[in-house]
């Protein structure tokens, strides 16, 4: 093993530093958010909230999480992210199975059109238009249906399934086993770790997407969390006060915290999601990347 040189050292921290400092500039916006949601009105409507809190109170964080539009908006944004990542993450480690048999016939023009469907789309006019002739405006089926799947994500799974040894498959269809039989008996058990990290993938997708449920979705009754939070921050003036409040607690709420405590509270949520599939994440993905 080669001894490791001033230089070596030197380049070392240089790179830590670095690192450090992107991840703690990443964070400032936030602490940032977060202070300003815990902080005292006077405070946040004087501009005197930095990256620390001001005063420090919680009934600008309860105000907008007992809000009834929030609660209703927070309630779909769980309904179409749990059940448009089952739905995506199904259909896509399924479709995925064929395409990592390279004796397919048509193979390679197959994978051709799913590539081209990855760079290229007819707009938002035409699947506006597609929505709207399968009458889906303003059904929850519009926020799932135009995202089930990926072509990356489609294309990190198939690649772990060729990182995968031959024998497995041949031993199982030796045994009698069909094809469905080895992807869900004995494929999928070995792919915990793409299944996790492509997972995280849709759910955060679905649950931070705003623009699709911005063209299909017009009633109040089904607004995710995230149009909510649009509306928040585009207008929190005019929604604080279609709360149906009292007087004294719009009072003492300022729409700038409002603003602040619907962020966090809608961020919240996707992160305790990581803990539990950190550990797969990057497994996932650099298997899936590299064949072997």
């Amino acid at each position: 093993m080669r001894k490791r040189t001033l230089g070596d050292i030197t380049l070392d921290t240089i790179i830590y530093v670095s690192l450090f400092l992107m991840a703690v500039s990443t964070l400032l916006p936030f602490l940032n958010v977060l202070s300003k949601a815990v902080s005292e009105e006077w405070a946040v409507v004087a501009g005197k909230v930095g990256l620390f809190p001001v005063g420090f109170q919680l009934e600008t964080m309860k105000f907008v999480v007992t809000s009834g539009q929030f609660i209703r908006s927070f309630l779909v944004s769980v309904g179409v992210t749990v059940g448009g990542t089952l739905l995506s993450i199904l259909l896509t480690a399924v479709t995925a199975y064929p395409l990592s048999k390279r004796h397919l016939p048509g193979i390679s023009t197959i994978m051709l059109l799913f590539v081209f469907t990855m760079l290229f789309n007819g707009g938002i006019i035409p699947n506006y238009l597609l929505i709207r002739q399968l009458g889906l405006i303003n059904s929850l089926w519009s926020l799932v249906l135009p995202a089930l799947i990926s072509v990356f994500n489609l294309l990190v799974i198939k690649s772990y399934y060729e990182s995968l040894p031959d024998s497995l498959e041949e031993s199982a269809k030796m045994d009698g086993a069909r094809n469905f039989t080895v992807l869900f008996r004995i494929i999928l058990p070995l792919c915990g770790p793409v299944i996790a990290t492509i997972s995280l993938f849709y759910a955060v997708y679905y649950w931070n997407d705003f623009f699709n449920p911005m063209l299909y979705i017009n009633s109040p009754q089904l607004k995710p969390l995230q149009l909510y939070l649009r509306d928040i921050v585009m207008d929190a003036n005019s929604v604080t006060a279609g709360m149906n409040r009292s007087a004294d607690d719009l009072m003492n709420i300022s729409p700038e915290g409002v603003r602040a405590a619907t962020v966090i509270a809608s961020t919240i949520p996707i992160l305790l999601v990581y803990p539990y599939l950190q550990k797969h994440f990057i497994k996932g993905v650099l298997i899936g990347s590299v064949k072997g």
